[in-house]
């Protein structure tokens, strides 16, 4: 196979319609969109969600509540999980991520203090909760807030 020899697949490329080109083209005249109506009409169709004139859906139901657009959202570990590390380990974010702990993080981590610890392990978050940080401190380890 050389260059000169490349196509498309057959089929995969077609001829753009040429609207409004006389009558023998079979798209002259209103250019395949039919008599009046929103549809003929330049930018014109319904709007997503649009009923008919039938309220819609998305205002027939009742709204409630409030959703702060500032909140962290912190990546959580629990205590009990540190246990796979060594004793003696200071755990950081990549070890976490490399560990399979944690996948995606936006503002950080959390560790929460579900479960039991009985390494020393140095680790290193965003956050505490307060039985975490005594858990660590208990098993003879450091809670560090980076």
């Amino acid at each position: 196979m050389n260059l000169h020899d490349l196509q498309p697949a057959p089929g995969s490329k077609t001829k753009a319609k040429r609207l409004g080109r006389g009558t023998g083209s079979g798209l002259g005249k209103t250019s395949g969109k039919g008599h009046k109506g929103a549809k003929a009409r330049s930018g014109g169709g319904k709007a997503p969600g649009f009923e008919g004139g039938q309220m819609p859906l998305m205002r027939r139901i009742p709204k409630s509540g409030f959703t702060n657009n500032f909140r962290k959202v912190y990546a959580i570990v629990n205590v009990g999980s540190l246990e796979q590390f060594e004793d003696g380990a200071t755990v950081t974010l990549e070890l976490l991520r490399a560990a399979g702990l944690v996948n995606a993080v936006k503002d950080g981590v959390k560790i929460l203090g579900t479960g039991e610890l009985t390494r020393k392990l140095t680790v290193q978050a965003n956050r505490f909760t307060g039985s975490a940080k005594e858990k660590i401190e208990q098993a003879g380890g450091k809670a560090e807030e980076v």
